[in-house]
């Protein structure tokens, strides 16, 4: 059962050093992120899953130990979901060797898609080791039924389930955003961070599909595994950050 959820916006940004000279500009809603991880370990959870969009050939299960890098934004840095981060990046292996997914093969041979390498990144910073955790890629272009499914399947998994969820809102809301200006922006995200912040599981699932691909809108799977995890647990929202850098939507949000 879902007893609690914590919603993160998933640019790299986020990370102070792929934002280099724009890492102070992200300062609130790095605070955010702490403050609604430390929600999570609070609610005790039994096993904590990390749930974020994944393109194409990245969708499924990333066990504890599977790694991700953001050298593909400029930056020597490696992350290993499950660990506390280091300064300079991955920790070494209790014992030596390779972290292993549980079937013989290293974990490392897929790396994290962008989202849970920053899913794995707030843990690390957070020091985080309060219960197991698992990975799971999410096809950004999943129907609304799909994505309540595997929610629905995460929540069954164990007695006392929590959820991080990765994703971000429009990415159109300024004519500098990389979607340029779209004015159904602006109420694509005051919908969504109004369903995150009363846990409005109805309201993500109604979330169209089609308007949050052109608004580029990743976050959209992603809630909707939420609100699917979340039917029948009557769980309390709470919106702990909004705004629109760079002229994409970021939420913080937790639900408890």
């Amino acid at each position: 059962m879902l007893v609690a959820a914590a919603v993160c916006p998933c640019p790299p940004l986020l990370v102070p050093e792929v934002a280099t000279g724009a890492a102070l500009e992200l300062d609130a809603a790095r605070a955010a992120c702490t403050d609604v991880v430390g929600l999570l370990a609070a609610a005790r959870p039994d096993r904590l899953y990390v749930v974020g969009p994944a393109d194409e050939g990245a969708h499924g299960v990333f066990p504890a130990g599977s790694t991700g890098s953001f050298a593909g934004f400029g930056v020597d840095l490696s992350v290993r979901l499950g660990d506390s981060v280091p300064p300079g990046g991955v920790p070494a292996t209790p014992g030596g060797g390779t972290a292993d997914d549980g079937g013989g093969r290293p974990a490392a041979d897929r790396p994290l898609p962008a989202s849970l390498a920053v899913g794995a990144w707030l843990l690390g910073r957070a020091a985080w080791a309060d219960a197991p955790i698992e990975g799971l890629g999410v096809d950004p272009t999943a129907t609304p039924d799909v994505c309540a499914g595997i929610g629905r399947g995460l929540a069954d998994s164990a007695e006392r389930v929590a959820l991080l969820v990765m994703g971000d809102g429009s990415a159109c809301r300024t004519v500098k955003a990389p979607g340029y200006l779209d004015e159904r922006a602006a109420g694509f995200d005051a919908e969504a961070a109004r369903a995150l912040g009363t846990a409005d599981a109805a309201a993500l699932l109604a979330l169209e599909p089609e308007l949050a691909y052109e608004l580029k809108a990743a976050g959209r799977a992603p809630w909707q595994v939420l609100a699917g995890a979340a039917e029948g647990a009557d769980l309390d929202g709470r919106l702990l950050f909004e705004d629109a850098p760079y002229g994409v939507g970021y939420f913080v949000a937790a639900w408890s």
